[in-house]
């Protein structure tokens, strides 16, 4: 797997650990993060022996989000040129950031977020692009756009509605407030809040060692049913989860996971 600036990624026979990796930073969002993110997650995404994927983040806290420093050399934020020239490419640059992020969505292989210390603005965007989101008790999450003069253009406002309401995601893009993990885990931002950052990992490694040994067809289907279903009517959803069944189950897994059962052991996909 290629070597990435923004990223350290460890493999653990079918599960592979993405970690945000640049502590010195708080793991904020710089430039070269947008290119490498969807090579990352493509290369993963292809790659047959990954099962799951879980994103964490070295030093101190998993993101705070996008790196301000870095992100005013992008094309169009010149604020002397109100050039109309300079705004499209602005939409053009930020539409290749929300591609990235949207990538892990994209990726067929569940990913867990494993979150420490703050997940804030650009963090959060990518947190909720996951599939599972954990915390440790130091979590706090934030969608800060507003208090920095800005909307949340990366995803939060498209995704969290799903995940916690229309409601709650009022609340936390107008107020900008931090949110701990406590309270996460009550409006269903994170499934489970863990003592530490240790105890956190562990469960994130059993939680994807045990999506590992199931079927992985039926599980990659799986999340691409429910990513599909959650634009469309009931009826269509049911429509996509049939032709995703008869895609998958000639697969040879069915016949395995049969002939475990009969035999009272564990199959092996």
């Amino acid at each position: 797997m290629s070597e990435y600036k923004s990223f350290e990624v460890e493999r653990h026979d079918a599960v592979v650990e993405v970690y945000l990796n640049r502590p010195e930073k708080r793991n904020a969002m710089g430039l070269e993060l947008w290119d490498e993110l969807p090579e990352l997650f493509s290369a993963l995404d292809f790659d047959h022996s990954v099962r799951a994927i879980i994103i964490g983040g070295r030093g101190k806290m998993f993101c705070a989000g996008l790196d301000l420093t870095s992100t005013m050399s992008i094309p169009g934020l010149d604020f002397g040129d109100q050039k109309p020239e300079g705004r499209i490419d602005l939409a053009v640059f930020v539409r290749k950031w929300q591609d990235a992020l949207t990538a892990i969505e994209r990726c067929r292989k569940p990913v867990i977020a494993a979150i420490h210390g703050g997940c804030i603005g650009g963090g959060l965007d990518l947190a909720s692009a996951c599939d599972i989101r954990l915390a440790s008790r130091d979590a706090f999450f934030s969608l800060r756009e507003a208090a920095m003069a800005m909307v949340a253009d990366l995803g939060s406002l498209q995704r969290l509605p799903l995940i916690i309401g229309q409601g709650l995601t009022r609340e936390l893009a107008f107020t900008a407030r931090d949110v701990p993990a406590e309270e996460a885990k009550e409006m269903r931002l994170v499934n489970h809040v863990y003592d530490d950052q240790d105890a956190m990992m562990k469960a994130a490694r059993e939680m994807a060692e045990q999506i590992a040994a199931q079927a992985p067809l039926a599980v990659q289907s799986s999340k691409q049913v429910l990513n599909y279903s959650r634009h469309v009517s009931v009826e269509d959803g049911l429509h996509y989860a049939v032709i995703r069944n008869s895609m998958i189950l000639p697969s040879g897994e069915l016949l395995e996971a049969m002939q475990a059962f009969m035999e009272k052991r564990k199959p092996k996909f």
